[in-house]
């Protein structure tokens, strides 16, 4: 039965997104929904694309090793993102009205920066979409027969059918349904877990003391460790496309700060519950955990929970990560489309051409993210790194580029390049743990020295044609 309801939903999504297309008259439609979605619509589209695989299964099995200091990344990391976007970087990105965050680079620093800039972007989303795609596989692994790389295969599938299809218009819609499945769903099994061991209060006598110490200890490295959590998704997710392309397909200027602001304290509400199901469930089911902490949650719903809380927890946990892999997918596509592809074209490109080329490069970047779910399958693993290669190599030439009157076009190359081969360097010296930060401060430098060494004759205020 459990089976059957997953099916049906799948496939009410999949005619969703089917229908969508009817709404796509052109590549503006497709990768923003014409910049016409009101304020639920583009809160819950934020809200969705951040809500994924990493929230519910990766953070909630580290938090039950490390505590509340070990997801700082996400979901405090994640939150932060999503207010520091609306505050600093929406109001001057959403007037330029252009398609991608590729375009926004273009128009600040040139042509050039922007064809670095999306080459810098795009491998990012292939891991990130491969850990979506992962977890995809775990929840359908858990109620099926199906293998990990045939239950990635059957996630890609689904994914990209509606994607394909819909583009934005199919996200924005499909996320409000899949929105509403996890509030739901989590809520009604936080409320099964604190009821079953007698309480909040209950879990929380029998947590580690570690699992709800907030701040580090008062040492340099636990600082900076503390500070390196925050900045990862919290600076890091600024420059990406999947982003740039939820808040612009608001309808208006305001309607998009408020949508973030909105997103950004839902998510840290909600991105806490999983936390406190696995807490509760490691209480309650000791024996779960240890056979698998990943799979601890819907092992958990499995064995314990009716048939009715089985159907709404995995409706959600199936609308978390369907949103964001759907997300991550229409990203790297319209980047590659806009700002690699049709450079080429030089004017020669027509829009309903352009909205193939689109289609296409969502079935080529799925390709790509399945090769890689079926090797890596850490989540948290995955997410992390897709967002540490745009922390070190975008984030610097971005909001330079918007708030430094100097900011040149040589500082933004060099920022970009230097910051992603410090990071690598340290990455390939024995200080992992601080790569990062080592990456992100070089790129700070690198820009500061470009653009004082080598100043722009005239601001570029470029060709976006």
């Amino acid at each position: 039965m459990l089976l059957t309801a997953i099916i049906i939903y799948l496939a009410l999504t999949v005619a969703v997104g089917a229908w969508s297309s009817r709404l796509v008259k052109n590549s503006n439609d497709f990768v923003l929904a014409g910049r016409s979605l009101p304020l639920f619509l583009s809160a819950s589209a934020l809200f969705a694309t951040w809500f994924g695989s990493e929230t519910i299964f990766g953070a909630s099995s580290v938090y039950l090793e490390e505590g509340l200091l070990g997801v700082i990344e996400d979901p405090f990391g994640g939150a932060l993102c999503l207010i520091l976007f609306g505050m600093f970087y929406l109001r001057p990105m959403y007037s330029m009205n252009v398609l991608t965050i590729g375009d926004v680079f273009k128009k600040i620093f040139g042509k050039r920066i922007e064809f670095f800039a999306s080459v810098f972007m795009i491998p990012a989303y292939f891991g990130y979409v491969a850990a979506q795609l992962v977890a995809l596989s775990l929840v359908l692994g858990a109620v099926t027969d199906l293998t990990m790389v045939q239950g990635i295969l059957v996630s890609a599938g689904i994914v990209v059918f509606y994607t394909f299809l819909g583009g934005m218009w199919a996200i924005s819609i499909t996320d409000f349904i899949q929105t509403t499945m996890i509030v739901v769903g989590l809520v009604w099994v936080a409320i099964m877990v604190a009821n079953e061991a007698g309480g909040i209060g209950n879990i929380i006598d029998q947590a580690p003391p570690e699992s709800f110490q907030f701040f580090p200890e008062n040492t340099l490295n636990g600082w900076t460790n503390y500070f390196g959590a925050w900045i990862i998704l919290g600076l890091g997710s600024i420059p990406s496309q999947d982003i740039y392309q939820r808040v612009m397909s608001s309808k208006s200027e305001k309607v998009a700060v408020q949508s973030t602001y909105l997103a950004g304290i839902f998510y840290l509400t909600f991105g806490l519950l999983p936390l406190f199901i696995a807490l509760g469930s490691k209480v309650l089911y000791p024996e779960l955990y240890l056979e698998n902490k990943q799979m601890l949650l819907p092992s958990m719903v499995l064995q314990h929970g009716g048939l009715p809380i089985q159907i709404v927890f995995f409706g959600a946990l199936i609308s978390a990560i369907m949103s964001t892999t759907s997300s991550g997918l229409l990203a790297p596509a319209a980047i590659i489309s806009e700002n690699l592809i049709k450079p080429y074209f030089h004017k020669k490109l027509n829009d309903k051409h352009f909205l193939w080329i689109l289609r296409i490069n969502i079935i080529i970047v799925a390709l790509i993210a399945t090769v890689m779910a079926s090797l890596e399958s850490n989540i948290y693993e995955l997410v992390a790194g897709a967002s540490i290669l745009m922390l070190v190599s975008l984030f610097v030439p971005l909001t330079a580029g918007l708030y430094w009157k100097k900011a040149s076009h040589m500082g933004a190359l060099m920022s970009m390049v230097f910051g992603m081969i410090g990071y690598l360097a340290a990455s390939n010296v024995g200080l992992e743990d601080h790569a990062h930060l080592i990456g992100l401060g070089t790129s700070i430098l690198s820009m500061i020295f470009g653009s004082l060494s080598f100043p722009e004759k005239h601001k570029t205020a470029n060709e976006l044609s």
